[in-house]
């Protein structure tokens, strides 16, 4: 079984070597202990979220401080091409499904989609509470992937602000009457590509235009008509089989 990934704060691996010392306290202290029933000897991997990530083995075992030995360095580099999911907001939680199955596949960054057509909406005290939510489902399955590199999630964006967010990019738009495939669309090599991805009633014919207008390239998967929870998690395998799983 693979051993279990626990997160630390930004910078408290830097230089760490065989035999260091990192601690677990906290949340993650207590979860380790108490949740994993962890024991002293059996391997952790611990991750900063940022790429840095350490293999190691518990020396101490405690519901405040979990003490482990560095055995060596897993860290993760930053990619050359980073894919980033938009996902429009959706209802009954499939927005959520599919930055949770983004997640464990490899996306590099999550942007939340106000989408004209998106029937759930985020104003006022809800935009921060959904951005919680989905930081919170992005830390689940990063460590369910034992990822030590977790996507960036981005501040809410209107169709407007999508658009200028193209700039600098290579943009795909997933669309039902696009006749470009994904699977054969040029892929640069470097940068970041955006793969945008509608709600339930589909990206509108203005947002679409005005997309296409801004660089958007409009691409299909294939034939079939996916939910929202699955266009986006099939879209990212669709690049990374062309990219970084190869």
């Amino acid at each position: 079984m693979t051993a279990p990934l626990f997160l630390v704060d930004p910078g408290d691996l830097d230089g760490l070597g065989v035999d260091d010392a990192v601690d677990l306290v906290g949340p993650e202290a207590h979860h380790a202990a108490t949740v994993v029933r962890l024991e002293v000897g059996e391997e952790v991997l611990v991750a900063d979220g940022q790429g840095a990530r350490v293999l190691t083995e518990a020396a101490e075992v405690g519901r405040d401080l979990v003490r482990l030995r560095v055995r060596q360095r897993a860290d993760e580099p930053e990619p050359s091409l980073r894919l980033t999911l938009v996902q429009a907001l959706s209802k009954d939680g499939r927005d959520e499904d599919a930055v949770e199955a983004a997640t464990e596949l490899g996306v590099d960054g999550v942007v939340p989609w106000q989408a004209d057509r998106s029937i759930v909406r985020w104003k006022g005290p809800k935009v921060d509470k959904g951005l919680r939510k989905w930081a919170n489902v992005i830390e689940r399955a990063a460590k369910q992937s034992r990822r030590g590199r977790w996507p960036r999630l981005d501040e809410l964006v209107t169709s407007q602000g999508l658009a200028e967010r193209f700039a600098g990019a290579t943009p795909f738009v997933l669309h039902e009457d696009a006749t470009t495939p994904l699977a054969t669309a040029d892929l640069p090599t470097e940068g970041e590509v955006l793969l945008v991805v509608g709600p339930e009633g589909g990206i509108s014919p203005q947002e679409l235009e005005r997309f296409v207008a801004a660089g958007g390239v409009p691409v299909r998967l294939g034939t079939q008509v996916l939910r929202a929870s699955t266009a986006g998690p099939a879209a990212v395998s669709v690049l990374s089989a062309r990219d970084r799983w190869r």
